[in-house]
């Protein structure tokens, strides 16, 4: 996985085009039921998001490929299980991770509107939350009033440290250029910038006050 992050890290680099394209396909994959659970959207994002700092990607069309990206997974999500009803949570896929769906109708269960809110910053609910929130009959405006803000909150949870990473790692670390920082020392680039990503998604759990236990796919 060390090697593939950073042999895509080094091609998109050079392609501000593919760089976005990566970007949007990374946050929506990561909104797939069962797949997302598996896909490193998170790290790509991060990675990624570390080239704005020396001007080889712009700001705002990564952070708007990683909202819609993620938008349009979410949605999409929701509107199978909003079309399927409960009868989606037993099919195939997800007939082969009970737990997890269980798990994910728990949470919902728990929390409701907020579930939507918050299964944003935790995986692998991320990836069941949305299609849950619509099996189980959830209104699509209320489900999409939380969604966008969660997922504006989420971008810029991933975007902005990536960003602050190569910030610190040049200025400290002794790196003369960001964008070689990235391409060849991506991996503690993307561990500064979680740590701080983390801070912020402590922060949220810490204000919002919720602390569910999370399983991951077996």
């Amino acid at each position: 996985m060390t090697d593939y992050i950073a042999h895509l890290t080094g091609i998109v680099s050079a392609h501000a085009g593919l760089a976005y394209l990566t970007v949007f396909l990374a946050a929506l994959l990561e909104a797939v039921p069962v797949f997302g659970s598996v896909i490193p959207g998170s790290t790509i994002i991060l990675a990624l998001s570390a080239l704005i700092g020396d001007g080889e990607l712009k700001f705002l069309p990564v952070m708007l490929a990683a909202i819609s990206g993620a938008v349009i997974g979410d949605g999409t999500a929701f509107w199978i299980g909003h079309r399927s009803q409960r009868e989606i949570l037993s099919a195939w896929p997800m007939a082969r991770y009970p737990g997890v769906v269980a798990q994910s109708e728990a949470f919902f269960n728990r929390y409701g509107t907020l579930a939507v809110f918050f299964a944003r910053f935790v995986a692998p609910v991320r990836a069941f939350v949305p299609l849950t929130a619509g099996a189980l009959g959830m209104p699509p405006q209320r489900f999409y009033g939380v969604n966008v803000v969660a997922i504006v909150m989420w971008a810029s949870a991933h975007i902005v440290p990536g960003m602050a990473a190569v910030s610190v790692l040049h200025r400290y670390g002794g790196f003369a250029h960001p964008a070689a920082l990235v391409r060849h020392y991506w991996l503690p680039t993307v561990l500064v910038a979680s740590v701080i990503a983390g801070l912020v998604v402590w922060c949220i759990r810490r204000r919002r006050g919720i602390n569910a236990p999370v399983k991951r796919l077996r």
